[in-house]
């Protein structure tokens, strides 16, 4: 007897399903797992025949097949024990045909316990996006499941509780639905920062519109203070964002089982050694990396040119494109990469060229070579481009006057909430993402703001991109004024957030 039952399957950051076929006929002693398994697939044949003599059920000593359809797709994981082991019993007539609209996931201990699975969110969400009605999970990973709607959830942590629930002995009661609530978690305050007011205004603007930000001083100016706080004025997550960035930590298995859900904004801060695969995404399964980590947030790179020539490379596409391709031997994936990139770094290797001359002690030639590990290319993707000052001493005597995260993250919101309602339904959510097509729709310029964008981009021989990123920060200043049209003020200030253009 063939039997049927159904389960999910991980491809990238997205959830796919998947039909476990079990046939038994006659024939020596044999088990087969085919269709396309990885060799912790293969393992689940003793995982499963333990769990089932150790849970009173008689194992077929017969030819027995399982096959994971659909073939194309790589299986990966423990999570096929327990549907493996239902379509068992059901070809074996031990208990009766599981539902067709529901899906099974979990690993089976030798006791048949059910363990906690990597991946579950994307899982259930395919499985609602399929039809099913319910998914069976263990119950370490009933909080995740339930925050998908619209499908229910059953939660145990057994199998023997799951086979009640089919015989009709013991039901299982649905779990409820997670509740989503935006956090804000972030240590600091802008408040802590003192002067700096310039920078603040940088980071004011790279927060409304989502761009990218470089910020170059001496040691001790503040940079990464600033980059820090960033978190504390950005605009709360969505439903679809929260729901994007958790299943990144889901397939990862980095999700908290009492806390699921990602409700605050990612930040990331890799350190300089890192590789190129553990920024982008690979390993020989591939898996998202720290740019995908970042999705939604922010991704923060203290000290940019100490990090290796190719992990700052591989960024400039993902910076353009929002998203990251994967491909290895075993497979390639895809997966979601829009974040907001800070970066910061010393103007030379000793830290003062060009803010106290006296103290540095690099020659040109070191210092050209030390902006050299920064290449054009990706400087050109960088929306804006600042210096930040030493502090003075009387910023530091005016301590509790400086402006607060509250108050920035304020103006932050009301200039993401035009954007919002300017942008619904083009799929862009900020000024950063903005097309060629959508810049000529939305970043008008009159006379006088033409004249002065058009000597700008003669003077610093900006590129096409470079142009655009001006005409994207422009539109952010002016929503920050609340001004529905980009002005010569807009422009010129704009400008000035181009300070390696111009030098």
């Amino acid at each position: 007897m063939i039997s049927k039952v159904y389960s999910t399957a991980l491809v990238g950051v997205d959830g796919a399903i998947v039909m476990c076929e079990c046939d038994i006929s006659g024939g020596l002693p044999n088990f087969d797992v085919v269709g396309l398994p990885d060799a912790s697939v293969k393992e689940a044949r003793d995982r499963v025949r333990s769990a089932i003599k150790n849970c009173g059920f008689e194992f077929p000593l017969r030819r027995l097949t399982i096959n994971l359809a659909p073939a194309q797709i790589k299986k990966v994981g423990t999570l096929y024990d327990l549907p493996m082991a239902l379509a068992i019993l059901v070809s074996s007539k031990q208990i009766l045909a599981v539902p067709d609209d529901a899906a099974f996931i979990g690993e089976l201990s030798l006791d048949g316990y059910l363990r906690q699975v990597s991946g579950v969110l994307p899982m259930v969400l395919a499985a609602k996006e399929n039809g099913m009605k319910s998914v069976f999970v263990p119950i370490e990973n009933a909080k995740e499941a339930s925050a998908v709607s619209g499908i229910r959830v059953y939660a145990a942590n057994h199998i023997s509780k799951i086979i009640d629930h089919i015989m009709g002995k013991e039901l299982i009661s649905p779990c409820e639905e997670t509740v989503f609530e935006h956090t804000r978690t972030f240590d600091g305050d802008y408040s802590d920062v003192v002067g700096q007011e310039e920078a603040k205004r940088a980071i004011v603007i790279a927060a409304a519109g989502g761009h990218n930000l470089l910020m170059v001083g001496p040691p001790g100016s503040g940079k990464s203070m600033l980059a820090k706080r960033l978190p504390s004025i950005l605009p709360p997550l969505t439903y679809e964002e929260a729901l994007e960035c958790t299943k990144i930590y889901s397939v990862l298995g980095k999700l908290d089982s009492e806390n699921p859900l990602i409700t605050a904004r990612p930040f990331r801060s890799p350190h300089h050694t890192m590789s190129a695969t553990a920024l982008v995404g690979g390993s020989s399964n591939p898996r998202p990396g720290e740019i995908s980590m970042a999705h939604n947030g922010v991704l923060f790179m203290d000290e940019l040119p100490e990090f290796h020539a190719d992990v700052l490379e591989v960024m400039r596409q993902p910076l353009e494109d929002g998203v990251v391709t994967v491909s290895r031997a075993k497979g390639s994936a895809t997966y979601p990469s829009r974040f907001t990139l800070i970066c910061a770094m010393n103007p030379c290797k000793c830290g003062y060229a060009g803010f106290d001359d006296l103290r540095c002690k690099c020659t040109d030639n070191a210092i050209k070579k030390y902006w050299k590990k920064i290449s054009g290319p990706l400087l050109d993707r960088i929306d804006l481009q600042i210096a930040v000052n030493m502090v003075e001493y009387s910023d530091l005597e005016r301590k509790g006057k400086s402006k607060s995260s509250a108050e920035m993250a304020e103006e932050v919101s009301k200039a993401r909430l035009l954007q919002q309602k300017r942008y619904e339904g083009t799929g862009v959510n900020c000024n950063a993402q903005l097309t060629s097509s959508l810049i000529q729709k939305y970043c008008i310029l009159d006379d006088e703001a033409n004249e002065l964008l058009e000597m700008a981009f003669d003077r610093l021989s900006l590129s096409a991109r470079g142009y655009d990123k001006i005409l994207k920060i422009a539109r952010t200043i002016a929503d920050l004024d609340g001004s529905e049209d980009i002005s010569a003020d807009h422009i010129s200030e704009a400008i000035q957030y181009r300070d390696f253009d111009r030098n």
